[in-house]
């Protein structure tokens, strides 16, 4: 080879300088790979230099570097205020049905009555929700409410997810309602149990696919399986199970997520938290008035 070389490309990977010599050596241009051990470099005799660099322009316009994709940090948010907002009101409804507080049969005034749901009385869409038929069924939707509710709310913080929780879970009451038969009455958190994991689901899910995180069958549909998955083997058992209520609070907070997602950042901030937690209080509070009144 020509003794007066000229250096065309310089690189510290080696993988680009092997790159680089098969493209001179599909254009019959006469070259030399150098490597020293810490970098590597391609030479070809002076009067090809131009005609190298040239295919190597070309080569470089064709094949732009490949940029991995910055990975989306998640902001966690404190979950705590709203799962001891969740807890304290289905005890303090439980202890009060429990007890007849005001004289009243809060069992009768509250649980979701299809027939008078039909009629207008939407209320028990809300306060259906804070009714248990027992301790056992009172602590199994503390222990999963927590449970689903912590990821929510350090996905959206405790307002913005139990007020969400809230919304979803009465809408699948109202599914569930609509769908069953007239006579059809039913209680418990159960349904914003999993309207939470619904919630997580579907935020999840369509944050990936905004992120255009879609190289992995897992990134794509892991959250929908895994939600699936969840109320298959924690909303299905038992012979009072109301299943119905469990796949329409799910369906409900998944449609949730997506709604939320795609409203773009949220606004996290203490004051919108708690303005969220206060009218998601407020809507089961108001709710019982009415009830109670009626």
């Amino acid at each position: 080879m020509n003794e007066d070389l000229r250096v065309v490309f310089e690189s510290r990977n080696r993988q680009s300088c092997a790159d680089r010599a098969l493209v001179l050596m599909a254009c019959q241009i006469p070259h030399q790979l150098i490597d020293d051990g810490g970098s590597c470099a391609i030479v070809v005799p002076a009067p090809y230099s131009a005609q190298a660099s040239n295919q190597l322009q070309l080569y470089e316009e064709e094949n732009p570097p490949v940029h991995a994709k910055p990975v989306q940090r998640i902001e966690y948010q404190d979950a705590v205020p709203g799962l001891v907002g969740y807890v304290l009101v289905i005890c303090m409804v439980a202890g009060m049905a429990g007890y007849s507080f005001f004289q009243s049969n809060w069992f009768v005034a509250g649980r979701v009555d299809g027939e008078l749901i039909r009629n207008g009385e939407v209320w028990r869409l809300f306060t259906a929700l804070t009714l248990h038929s027992g301790v056992k069924h009172l602590l199994g939707n503390i222990v999963f409410g927590v449970f689903f509710g912590l990821f929510a709310g350090r996905l959206l913080g405790s307002g913005v997810a139990w007020l969400a929780i809230v919304l979803a879970a009465a809408s699948g009451n109202a599914l569930n309602t609509l769908l069953l038969d007239p006579a059809h009455r039913a209680i418990g958190a159960s349904t914003a149990v999993f309207a939470a994991l619904g919630i997580v689901a579907g935020y999840v899910w369509s944050g990936n696919l905004m992120s255009q995180s879609q190289n992995r069958w897992s990134n794509r549909y892991g959250p929908i399986v895994g939600g699936l998955a969840l109320l298959m083997y924690t909303g299905t058992g038992g012979e009072n199970t109301d299943i119905g209520a469990h796949f329409f609070g799910f369906v409900c907070g998944f449609g949730a997520g997506l709604i939320l997602t795609r409203l773009g950042t949220l606004p996290k901030d203490s004051l919108t938290q708690l303005k969220a937690g206060a009218i998601a209080f407020g809507l089961i509070f108001g709710s019982w008035i009415i009830a109670l009144a009626a």
